[in-house]
């Protein structure tokens, strides 16, 4: 199969080298020189994936149209904030049979859409989200991942992706799904914000329950089931983003425990921690849908209103109390 992957960051170079590896003719499409020129010289994304060799018969290319004139899967790999503008940018040169993968993991701002929406309003496309726990450092190492699709193509995109080192299960629940994929992410940078305060076990694994929690009850209001969140694109997707070392969002908010400020933080690093755009979209559609998300705010709070960590662990544990199960 021809497959194109759009976006040379560390997750895109990483699919692009599991799917050339399940022998796919794999075309992976950046959006800048800068980009793209170290892969097709080093054969290596020096950048946002050093250490894993991409091979020389994937493509790398800045022509668009070159990159997608002869695409059957089209695997939309950029952050979320950059998933409207792409659409924009492709479209004209999208095959009409092309199905069509995204693998972003955010809620955009202002509009509140999810990652589906803005492709079907874009490109007037159903897509098949992908999301799980599968950090690009690994996945591009071959080390064991599991993950879901969710969308009318599911079973074809299960197919694709699938092999003996990474695992694809199916879901119907795009909405859960894509939500999973987007929450977990605020709630792991509120994890990282009790790492670099330095609280301990007992104070994340109660942070990441109630996480879950928060997810399901925005999702049930979305008509999202409340089971998917107990699955890979909840409960699994946060584990891996709240523990890990390779996670962006939780080592965001380690900084901002230890006192760095957004600018700050934003200034001097150039991966992109979805959570933090996400926990404004987060908020506003808590309060269009008046929806209470207490973990959510106080993100918010800390990374848009300059409250203090501790301060914002001291409101979460002093609130009224009440029982687990509403």
């Amino acid at each position: 199969m021809n497959v194109t992957v759009i976006g040379t960051g560390g997750w895109g170079t990483a699919l692009a080298v599991l799917l050339h590896g399940n022998r796919h003719r794999v075309t992976l499409w950046g959006r800048l020189q800068e980009e793209v020129e170290p892969i097709l010289v080093f054969r290596e994304n020096k950048a946002f994936l050093p250490g894993v060799k991409i091979p020389e018969a994937i493509t790398a290319t800045l022509d668009t149209h070159a990159a997608l004139r002869h695409a059957e899967l089209v695997v939309l790999a950029v952050p979320s904030h950059g998933m409207r503008p792409i659409c924009r940018q492709v479209r004209e040169f999208l095959p009409a049979h092309a199905a069509l993968v995204h693998v972003a993991k955010g809620i955009e701002n202002e509009t509140g859409a999810r990652m589906s929406e803005i492709v079907a309003a874009e490109l007037q496309r159903d897509v098949v989200v992908l999301s799980g726990p599968s950090h690009a450092e690994e996945v591009g190492r071959g080390v064991p991942t599991a993950v879901v699709v969710a969308g009318k193509n599911a079973a074809a995109a299960q197919q694709a992706f699938m092999n003996e080192r990474f695992r694809v299960y199916t879901h119907d629940d795009v909405v859960g799904v894509e939500l999973g994929g987007a929450l977990k992410n605020v709630i792991a940078i509120a994890a990282g914000c009790c790492d670099g305060i330095g609280f301990g076990d007992n104070t994340k694994a109660a942070l990441c329950t109630r996480g879950v929690a928060e997810m399901g009850r925005l999702g049930a209001v979305v008509g999202a089931r409340p089971a998917t969140f107990n699955g890979l694109s909840g409960v699994g997707d946060l584990i891996v983003t709240a523990f890990s070392r390779h996670s962006r969002n939780r080592g965001f908010g380690e900084r901002l425990g230890k006192g760095e400020t957004l600018e700050q933080i934003l200034a001097s690093t150039k991966t992109v921690a979805e959570g933090v755009k996400t926990a404004k979209s987060v908020v506003q559609l808590a309060q269009r849908l008046k929806v209470e998300l207490p973990i959510s705010q106080q993100v918010y709070a800390i990374l848009y209103e300059g409250k203090a960590p501790k301060l914002a662990v001291r409101d979460l544990m002093s609130r009224e109390a009440k029982p687990e199960f509403d």
